[in-house]
């Protein structure tokens, strides 16, 4: 058992889109990432995804409507439903997510992390 301090776990990496796992539980992964610029639209078949921000602000655009986040909320991606990540600025993120779930979802590309680092 361990206390993880988010902002010591935010320090050690510099790279967006590339989530970094710091925790585990009951076949779910908690996972921190760095965010800047738009990501690629997809949607995670089988598995809900919970993006909450830790610092700055995210914008989640939905195929009929844009959610906008602050520091302190969250919102939880229904399972395939289309979105695209948005970061104007750096903006640290965490993820709560099945371990099957790839950060590129239903698409396999450049972008794709099948195996996360652990901090």
């Amino acid at each position: 058992m361990e206390i993880v301090d988010l902002r010591e776990k935010f320090s050690l990496f510099q790279d967006y889109w590339q989530p970094k796992v710091v925790g585990e539980l009951n076949g779910q992964q908690v996972k921190l990432a760095k965010l800047k610029g738009e990501f690629i639209w997809h949607q995670h078949e089988q598995e809900d995804e919970l993006f909450m921000v830790i610092k700055g602000e995210l914008t989640i655009r939905l195929r009929d409507d844009d959610v906008d986040l602050r520091e302190g909320q969250f919102f939880i991606i229904p399972r395939g439903v289309e979105h695209l990540p948005v970061a104007a600025e750096e903006c640290q993120v965490l993820l709560f997510e099945p371990q099957t779930v790839l950060n590129t979802g239903n698409l396999v590309n450049e972008r794709t992390v099948e195996k996360p680092e652990k901090l």
